[in-house]
């Protein structure tokens, strides 16, 4: 009588622990970005990976930590990309529309990035608001820096203050209409950053204006 071999037993495929976490970050990215943070749930992530919602926890302790992976590398890379763009520019006014145009690169480039790290869903406060205020200050810090430069480094007490405000705002408005491009499609994303840039190159231009005058007069007073 022949001996039998027994059949191997269908085990299920195990992959390192390094591209588990990967496919689970991708699939959050793609969650968080069509839902929205408040309405995903570490149930779903875990059903989209393939995954025991246990395991998830392991890997990433809790949605909040899961979010911030997910945000990590691309927060990263759009604060790298406007920091490389203003510092290569010949002048503080051509650093200040690099910077937008690096801006709505990124966002045509990767929207879902774009989504996830600007979700109007996100908690208030706590870990991610804090996370998200620390990138918004870090993309702010070249482009105040610009205005800066552009205004000849002038000394006084509210300089500083309104070389941030400026970054903030200007920030403020690619945000604005990225989000608005994001929902109609009705210009194309090349175009949007030159729409801004024409709108603010006559106050650049003002701003540049007077800090070459002697008397370095505050932009925008008679």
């Amino acid at each position: 009588m022949g001996q039998m071999v027994a059949e191997p037993s269908p085990t299920r495929s195990r992959l390192p622990r390094a591209e588990r976490e990967r496919q689970a970050i991708d699939a959050a990215l793609e969650l968080f970005a069509a839902d929205g943070y408040g309405a995903v749930t570490m149930d779903a992530v875990a059903a989209a990976v393939g995954v025991t919602k246990p395991l998830l926890y392991n890997y990433f302790g809790n949605k909040e930590q899961l979010y911030l992976a997910c945000t990590r590398h691309t927060g990263e890379e759009l604060v790298a990309e406007i920091d490389q763009a203003v510092a290569a520019a010949p002048n503080p006014g051509e650093a200040l529309k690099a910077a937008l145009r690096v801006f709505f690169a990124f966002v045509a480039r990767d929207r879902r990035a774009w989504r996830v790290l600007y979700d109007e869903t996100l908690p208030a406060a706590g870990p991610i608001a804090e996370a998200m205020d620390g990138y918004r200050e870090r993309l702010a810090a070249p482009v105040a820096a610009a205005f800066r430069a552009l205004d000849g480094d002038r000394a006084g007490a509210d300089a500083e203050a309104q070389a941030t405000a400026l970054a903030r705002g200007q920030l403020a408005a690619a945000e604005a209409m990225s989000r608005w491009w994001l929902s109609t499609d009705a210009l194309p994303a090349a175009g949007l950053a030159e729409l801004l840039i024409d709108v603010l190159e006559p106050g650049l231009a003002q701003r540049a204006l007077a800090a070459a005058s002697p008397h370095h007069p505050e932009p925008g007073t008679p």
